[in-house]
């Protein structure tokens, strides 16, 4: 490596062209120092998380805290918007693939959310040619040449670039300082900031991120307290970081006013991140007999306790003067079959008609040929308004009992489900362990989050024995039946990595104890 490298700090991936114009001794120097600073308070935040999962495990229902109550009483603003993400309407989202940021960022969306997250299988190669597709998109040298010959490059209009980090919960294992493994989120967002914050401010615009996962006000204290330590290490003015945090665990659903009250100098809003939602609700109460939810499929946005987490996001974002962001069309359109994406196009827009209808600010989008029907219904509502703040539903009255009442009425648990569940679980990760976090299945984009989805109710219906709609109990048999004649269907375990991918199924479905994310055991598994 040309680079020297930090005291403490070994890179233990393979060293390439990229990895030596990444982690320069300066960029290793300042994601060392962020890990010494905050991975104790990192890894004690962890450890609460841990003792909150055994407090339910044993029956605590969670609800609003009561040592917070002076803040959600208080009057208080969240920092004024930066005039590039004021106008949020339409949001795509996708990896740090090369080709798919030109795509996004020429699609007409006002933001592009370019993900090291739940959509980016983490491997060396990917981690580390994401921060550069990053720096190039930034300062417009971005390009691409496909195999045909077509190339690829910028637009003179693009939408305004957001990253997302890795959660406090993961890794980076090919770097390691003092002996440990550095943070994924500290790492990702480190050489992130370190590489273009300056140049962002240059440009007029600013070092802008989303937060995935997180479960407490604590934990965005956390974030805030090291957006401020990187602003002044690099010499840029508090504020310029500017986050919007993802409501995607029921937990964080019971504190969103205490984290934008945290993050209110640097808040950039709310997002209700619904598919971890749904998973988070699954996890957390896998244990609990009577929180068993029915097939995916049957678990809309306007069952009772989706609903009441939503509304009472825009009510909070509104009343403190921050964005509300609604969730995500996850819908790949097929070319091949009109009637197909004719049908799905019309499910997308009553989607977003309830989005825009109860009050949000902006929507997500997984492919750009879904961008020109959202922003159509987005303009229909906001007209030339940048966005509706001003509506403040205070016509919304949700109880933390709504929160966490989980049912969906009238759903079913069938054996199409269960199959379902199965073979989108399996191809999943399949697809992930080759180095693809966004993959295509049955006209969705699927990524982390509906495999979590997955495998967890699979795991809660063995567990509980739960009941098929035809009388038959969800066993152990019943589920290594049906995924051997999945597993047939997809090509047999020999075909690409289905038999790894199986193998983890059967290890995040058949195991004793609810394994928290399928990304822990599988990240052992790439390179």
């Amino acid at each position: 490596m040309a680079n020297s490298m930090p005291d403490g700090v070994e890179i233990l991936g393979p060293i390439t062209d990229a990895v030596d114009q990444v982690l320069t001794s300066e960029a290793l120097a300042f994601v060392a120092d962020l890990h010494r600073t905050f991975n104790p308070r990192r890894q004690e935040l962890l450890q609460k998380r841990a003792e909150r999962q055994r407090a339910i495990d044993e029956g605590e229902l969670p609800g609003f805290l009561r040592e917070t109550a002076d803040i959600r009483a208080a009057e208080w603003q969240v920092a004024p918007t930066p005039a590039d993400l004021n106008d949020r309407r339409v949001e795509i989202t996708g990896p740090t693939d090369r080709k798919m940021m030109i795509n996004a960022l020429n699609s007409g969306a006002k933001i592009f959310m370019a993900d090291f997250e739940d959509s980016l299988s983490p491997t060396w190669e990917n981690i580390i040619n994401g921060q550069v597709n990053c720096s190039d998109a930034i300062r417009r040298t971005i390009e691409f040449t496909n195999p045909d010959g077509k190339v690829y490059q910028l637009n003179d209009e693009i939408a305004t670039l957001m990253v997302r980090p890795r959660g406090w919960h993961l890794n980076e294992k090919h770097v390691t300082v003092d002996g440990e493994q550095i943070s994924g989120s500290l790492f990702d967002f480190g050489l992130y900031m370190f590489r273009n914050a300056q140049e962002l401010l240059d440009r007029g615009s600013g070092p802008y991120f989303y937060l995935p996962k997180l479960e407490s006000h604590l934990e965005a204290r956390l974030w805030n307290d090291v957006f401020n330590h990187a602003q002044d290490a690099l010499g840029i003015p508090r504020g310029s970081i500017r986050a919007t945090v993802l409501i995607e665990t029921i937990l964080a659903a019971l504190e969103m006013e205490e984290i934008l009250f945290e993050l209110r100098e640097h808040s950039a809003g709310l997002n209700a991140g619904r598919w971890d939602y749904i998973f988070s609700v699954i996890k957390k109460f896998a244990r609990w007999e009577d929180q068993v939810l029915p097939d995916r499929g049957q678990v809309t946005m306007t069952v009772p306790f989706m609903r009441a987490y939503t509304e009472l996001m825009i009510r909070t974002c509104h009343k403190r003067g921050a964005h509300a962001i609604g969730g995500m069309a996850a819908f790949i359109p097929n070319r091949r079959d009109p009637e197909v994406t004719e049908n799905a196009l019309a499910k997308v827009r009553e989607d977003k008609l309830r989005e825009f209808g109860d009050g949000c600010d902006g929507t997500w989008v997984a492919h750009p040929d879904l961008v020109p029907t959202v922003m159509e219904v987005a303009n229909a509502y906001l007209g030339d308004k940048p966005n509706q703040k001003d509506r403040l539903r205070e016509d919304v009255y949700v109880t933390d009992e709504e929160i966490t009442d989980i049912e969906a009425p009238g759903g079913t648990i069938t054996e199409a489900g269960v199959r379902l569940n199965v073979s989108v679980g399996i191809q999943y990760i399949n697809s992930w362990l080759m180095g693809n976090g966004a993959a295509a299945i049955n006209n969705l984009m699927e990524d982390a989050a509906t495999a979590e989805i997955s495998r967890s109710q699979i795991w809660q219906w063995i567990h509980h024995g739960a009941k098929l709609d035809d009388g038959r109990p969800v066993t152990r048999e019943l589920y290594i039946q049906i995924r051997d004649e999945e597993l047939e269907k997809l090509g047999g375990a020999d075909q690409w990595r289905f038999g790894d991918a199986a193998a983890l199924m059967d290890q995040l479905s058949l195991s004793p104890r609810f394994i928290e994310f399928l990304t822990y055991p599988a990240y052992a598994l790439l390179d």
